[in-house]
């Protein structure tokens, strides 16, 4: 991870790409759902949709934390880490509703 003179982890190098490319896989899979009009009869792609902007708000807040100032970078990466989280928990969720055919 990218660290400071002091030690302190910058994680916001890391969500940002990630965050991004997850986002991309989402628009990939909500693309797929529509074209076969599998998300007519699922909450698949209602998922994907909350999972993109879950991701597109990661990306914003860690470009936040990259380009603030000091004092403001501890908590956009925060929020862009708990963000990032939470749609990674989603993204996961959804794939164990596609894999076990639950819905």
């Amino acid at each position: 991870m990218s660290e400071n003179g002091n030690g302190k982890k910058y994680i916001s190098h890391h969500i940002l790409p990630a965050s991004s490319n997850l986002l991309g896989l989402c628009f990939i899979l909500l693309s797929f759902m529509k074209v076969t009009k599998t998300g007519l009869e699922t909450i698949i792609d209602e998922l994907l949709a909350v999972a993109v902007v879950l991701f597109l708000a990661a990306s914003i807040f860690s470009y936040a934390s990259i380009r603030s100032t000091p004092n403001k970078t501890d908590r956009y990466e925060k929020i862009a880490d708990i963000i990032f989280l939470s749609g990674l928990g989603l993204l996961a969720a959804t794939a164990v509703v596609i894999v076990f055919e639950i819905i």
